[in-house]
């Protein structure tokens, strides 16, 4: 098993206040059973998708909940959101309980815990495996900050090595942020267990099962067909600006549908919909949002029904994933932008800060030249805070400094 970057928040928050009960929500076989399981063992675990668990478990009474469970794991708990409450009246009545709920969806953070838990919970997010975790041996290494999150937990910029070739357990590293960009971040593709066949056919499971699954559990859609054709469309738009009339011809459906189904994506964890950065009233800037698939290996199946070299959008979506997954990591504080003028002027991901703004410019080349950083130059005379360092990330092993306040180094070496 592979460490989780995650552990010591669980483990901190089911020390205080609202550790009593926690919510662990993320994507399908991110490892959310078996971490639970491993931190708190002593725990019942018990699966609501068992229907006949389910109906038994619906009859008890608080008082019977504290008999029986009075600490226990729920597993798939979506599938029942009215034992919340019942969850809910176990915590009121009785202080000597703990509760972990698990779901693979936002939809039970969008409804009934956020209504019947309000200030009884505490609820963290479970990504796909970083490249820092990765790297890990098995549960008791644990995960290393990249340079990445070092730079936001610190807030000074972090000291990088002239080249990737020269970075501790260079060879490693290379190999883990290969294996990412291949095959994704699901644990168990990394396990050592699988062939590339087998690794293939996983995520060709995992899809259908999601569909089957997630979405039904979402939507309660008769007919998947429409937001089947969605679903692939986007996997090939992975990395580009939504126009959700566009999406919505293609898939020959509505508009207000088309964008129903890509929110169903977001909160199954499957994309994300980067918002637009536009608070400069006096620069013309784009208000549509980019889409980005959270995973690389889901996405090239959804848009290919197979693994295969990917693209440059892939790859931007890829890395910022990443970055993205990182960041949550270290911390819930940080809001996420795109960045696009009406003249064509990009920046592909802006992370905010209470101090200012990290910029960067994701490219797939393998030499990075100074005209790269041409959406980077000047970025501070737009924003509304200042503009703490930019970056090109890209397959150069060169490290280089562009510009005083731009570095273009290589992704795997930044990101681990």
């Amino acid at each position: 098993m592979k460490s989780r970057q995650k552990s010591n928040e669980i483990r901190k928050v089911a020390e205080g206040s609202l550790g009593r009960i926690i919510v662990l929500t993320g994507a399908r076989q991110t490892g959310k059973t078996t971490l639970v399981k491993e931190l708190f063992p002593e725990h019942t675990y018990l699966s609501i998708e068992d229907p006949i668990l389910r109906n038994d478990l619906l009859k008890l009474t608080a008082s019977q909940w504290k008999e029986l469970f009075p600490n226990a794991i729920l597993d798939e708990v979506q599938k029942a959101p009215s034992m919340i409450e019942s969850i809910k009246s176990v915590f009121d009545q009785y202080e000597d309980t703990s509760h972990i709920l698990l779901g693979s969806s936002q939809l039970l953070l969008l409804q009934k815990v956020k209504e019947s838990l309000a200030g009884r919970c505490s609820i963290i997010e479970l990504y796909p495996l970083t490249i820092p975790e990765l790297l890990t041996n098995n549960w008791e290494d644990s995960p290393k900050l990249s340079h990445f999150q070092t730079m936001l937990s610190s807030n000074t910029l972090p000291s990088l090595p002239p080249s990737f070739h020269l970075s501790t357990n260079y060879s490693k590293k290379e190999n883990a942020y290969d294996s990412y960009l291949t095959w994704g971040g699901y644990p168990i593709l990394h396990k050592g267990t699988l062939n590339n066949e087998e690794k293939e056919s996983w995520l060709q499971n995992y899809v259908r099962t999601y569909l089957e699954r997630d979405i039904r559990d979402l939507a309660d859609l008769r007919n998947l067909e429409p937001f089947i054709r969605v679903q692939q469309t986007s996997a090939l738009l992975t990395g580009q600006t939504i126009n959700f009339s566009s999406l919505a011809r293609n898939a020959s459906i509505h508009t207000n549908t088309a964008q129903r189904f890509m929110q169903y994506m977001e909160m199954s964890y499957q994309t994300i919909l980067l918002a637009p950065w536009y608070r400069n009233p006096l620069k013309r800037l784009s208000k549509m949002p980019k889409l980005h698939y959270l995973d690389p290996g889901i996405q090239q199946i959804v848009a290919s029904k197979k693994i295969s070299a990917i693209n440059g959008h892939a790859f931007e979506s890829a890395i910022i994933a990443e970055l993205y997954k990182q960041a949550k990591n270290n911390s819930n504080s940080l809001s996420f932008y795109h960045l696009r003028t009406v003249d064509g002027r990009e920046v592909d991901f802006l992370i905010e800060t209470n101090a200012g703004y990290y910029a960067f410019e994701i490219k797939q080349s393998r030499v990075v030249h100074k005209t790269d950083a041409r959406g980077l130059i000047g970025l501070q005379e737009i924003l509304d805070k200042p503009l703490l360092h930019s970056y090109i990330l890209s397959n150069d092993v060169q490290t280089k400094s562009i510009t005083p306040d731009i570095t273009a180094t290589h992704a795997g070496l930044f990101l681990s």
